[in-house]
């Protein structure tokens, strides 16, 4: 008659545990070895019987003293480590088993793979969506609300608390908001990634703010200076002489929020635009200005 040990089938290498830990080792090594993530492994599925048999006889109190009482009659401490190999490989419920313990199907059920999954808790999967937020709620932080549709076909709407400065790309997470957990697992959770939608007035490049200024030729010609609208404030910017479309004026610490206190800058990019529908007396002054210049601005390009 084979006496396994128990003990060590659920990785103890002593008699001297608590019951937490026999329960512990028992649900570690019962996911390790379950059929259902072993399929077709003959050697793993005998396993995992061996597991369910020592954990229905250590779990119970006195099931346990009864096992140890005839451990230590017939085994003993020298020789146990002579009975390891065959102890921990033997994959029948074995004669020892019947003859002290019985079926014990009123103590522990045995844990068939249905069980298993019961006794064992899942986190529910997480969830990931996106929302658009503008640049001046993303700076400003906002309240917005999002609708998603449950596994059991029904909308849920949930508010989302968006922060002032997050940034883009960033993600949102509603804990317990995602898939049902099984078992008594815990649900999964809800993550809301944002993504900051530049505005007509406003363009995000990192911790910068970029606009556009607008000048006419002659402001641009002469120098100037002009007042243009930061995204919390107005700003002041001097326009220096000779500046042409496409250049660019930068306003330190007016742009967005850093995460840390700062601010990056404003950037305003200079567009140079002519009246649509100028005066006569506007036209006579390109007029006679085209007779005067000089200027060709195409000539620096030439070969």
């Amino acid at each position: 008659m084979i006496i396994k040990d128990y003990y060590k089938i659920l990785d103890f290498d002593t008699n001297k545990v608590t019951i937490d830990e026999i329960k512990s080792n028992f649900r570690e090594l019962a996911k390790k070895y379950h059929p259902d993530v072993n399929v077709g492994d003959a050697e793993k599925e005998e396993r995992f019987k061996d597991i369910n048999e020592a954990y229905r006889v250590l779990s119970d109190t006195a099931s346990r003293k009864k096992y140890d009482r005839i451990w230590n009659a017939n085994i003993g401490k020298k020789k146990a480590k002579q009975q390891e190999a065959t102890k921990s490989t033997e994959s029948r419920t074995s004669d020892f088993f019947h003859m002290f313990f019985g079926n014990m199907q009123e103590v522990v059920e045995e844990p068939t793979s249905r069980n298993v999954k019961k006794k064992i808790p899942v986190k529910g999967d997480n969830v990931e969506t996106q929302i658009v937020v503008s640049v001046q709620e993303a700076f400003y932080g906002a309240e917005k609300k999002i609708s998603l549709r449950t596994v059991e076909g029904k909308m849920k709407t949930f508010t989302v608390k968006i922060p002032a400065g997050i940034r883009n790309g960033e993600k949102i997470r509603l804990i317990g908001q995602g898939k049902n957990g099984k078992n008594g697992g815990n649900n999964g959770d809800l993550f809301i990634q944002i993504k900051i939608e530049n505005s007509k007035t406003f363009r995000l490049e990192g911790y910068d703010l970029v606009t556009d200024l607008y000048l006419t030729p002659w402001e641009a010609v002469l120098g100037t200076r002009v007042s243009i609208s930061s995204i919390d404030d107005k700003v002041s910017v001097y326009v220096p002489q000779g500046i042409e479309s496409g250049e660019k004026v930068r306003i330190p610490g007016k742009g967005y929020k850093d995460g840390k206190g700062s601010r990056g800058d404003l950037i305003a990019e200079i567009k140079i635009v002519v009246p649509k529908r100028p005066t006569e007396e506007e036209l006579e002054l390109f007029e006679k200005m085209k007779e005067l210049s000089k200027f060709d601005p195409r000539k620096q390009y030439e070969a």
